[in-house]
């Protein structure tokens, strides 16, 4: 699909994210858009205390430069409620912008999506909103929870007038609940590739090494997350312990509740020797924490994507994850689908770690592949089904029924994988 048409369009974003903004920064330059970002908060780019990390976060790299924003007055609560997002300054900005498209990512969970669906609706404005989510499970397990998207997500999605997912695997929850093939369209979950190869070209992987205490022929295990029962970083302390692999270290970085208990379980396992907690590692830190790693491995038993996975493939890491990890099927399985095992399988993955640790060759070569792997895994892909994605919405909404959504770069194969 190409068309001399600039689309006029209000991206409505909850807060700048550190894996958000270069994308932002590249859609501001794209000759086919005229983008404006609506930010509800400005957490992550202000200092402010992280409940799930426990601790103060302000991302150390730039949120706010390259693309046109503006902050709109959360008159909401700043938690994760309903009203934690109440921006009633996003009926103005969308009632009088003129806009041809609304992209929303702020989710249906706050009152904010609501505000903006509703003025785009009667703007004539087109709505393209979607989810990252690879399942129907919620983090908390509740069953009730799952029933009651069966029943409200159908008629939730088909008010979008394009459904964008990050994974393969959402793709296939949207055709599930019965959403059509052409309302479909992939978006790549994807970071700034340039920037983590760049950096972690410039990381002397011995120095940060030897900081940590370990020797050039021992091999590291990274865990790198928020330190919260979902991501099951005590499932890793015990498959560690249990695989005892020699010249192995385990490296953790995060924080959060379960900082005590992991020092507690170091110190009864006797691995107190062989463990590091780095504590919270902010993002220009990160490439060298990647680059000096040989495996990270990713236990979650919530987790709808995962970009962690990206950043340590273009730093050379290869990753071992569950299967509930939402990139392991799009970018773990094409390198070594052995890496992924069932969530909360200590035994599985202590297998993983006799199996790997103990053959560096294999290490470094899957390092290789991962690097090589991200380059089907882009910005650019991101960017190019973004545009086809708006362009086929405001058809879509002035109507105009595209015939088809498969267009190359844009849409899902009935495969499910992405027409690039």
């Amino acid at each position: 699909m190409t068309t001399d048409r600039r689309y006029r369009v209000l991206a409505v974003c909850a807060h700048p994210v550190q894996y958000m903004s270069p994308i932002l920064r590249r859609m501001a330059q794209h000759p086919q858009l005229e983008l404006k970002v609506a930010y509800c908060s400005l957490r992550g780019a202000e200092a402010a205390h992280d409940s799930e990390f426990g601790t103060t976060v302000q991302w150390d790299v730039p949120l706010l430069d390259g693309y046109d924003w503006l902050e709109v007055p959360n008159h909401g609560s700043g938690s994760e409620s309903f009203f934690g997002l109440n921006n009633p300054g996003l009926w103005k900005l969308i009632r009088e912008g003129h806009f041809d498209a609304i992209l929303c990512y702020t989710g249906y969970v706050r009152a904010s999506f609501w505000i903006a669906l509703v003025a785009a609706r009667l703007s004539g404005a087109a709505m393209i909103f979607g989810t990252d989510a690879s399942s129907l499970a919620p983090r908390d397990a509740r069953s009730w929870k799952v029933t009651l998207k069966k029943i409200t997500w159908p008629w939730l999605f088909r008010l979008a007038d394009q459904v964008i997912v990050p994974s393969t695997a959402g793709a296939e929850l949207m055709r599930s609940l019965g959403i059509p093939e052409d309302r479909i369209t992939l978006t790549p979950f994807v970071v700034d590739n340039d920037w983590w190869s760049t950096q972690s070209s410039r990381v002397d992987r011995l120095a940060v090494r030897t900081s940590w205490g370990v020797a050039p022929h021992q091999s590291v295990v990274l865990f790198c997350a928020k330190l919260q029962p979902w991501k099951r970083p005590l499932d890793l302390l015990r498959a560690f312990a249990r695989a005892e692999v020699t010249d192995s270290v385990l490296v953790i970085a995060g924080e959060g509740p379960l900082r005590q208990q992991l020092e507690s379980e170091i110190e009864q396992l006797g691995i107190t020797a062989r463990v590091r907690l780095l504590g919270f590692v902010n993002q220009t830190q990160l490439p060298a924490l990647y680059t000096a790693s040989d495996l990270l491995v990713f236990p979650s038993s919530f987790e709808p994507f995962g970009v962690v996975v990206n950043e340590a493939y273009l730093c050379g890491c290869p990753v071992a994850a569950s299967d509930r990890v939402g990139a392991a099927r799009d970018l773990i399985a094409p390198v070594d689908p052995k890496l992924i095992f069932p969530s909360a399988d200590v035994s599985a993955l202590t297998r993983i770690l006799r199996c790997v640790l103990q053959d560096r060759a294999r290490l470094a070569e899957l390092g290789r592949a991962a690097r090589r792997h991200m380059e089907t895994w882009t910005p650019q892909e991101n960017i190019s089904a973004t545009v086809k994605a708006i362009a086929l919405a405001i058809q879509r909404r002035r109507g105009n029924e595209p015939p088809s959504a498969r267009i190359p770069g844009s849409a899902i194969s009935s495969s499910g994988s992405s027409k690039t």
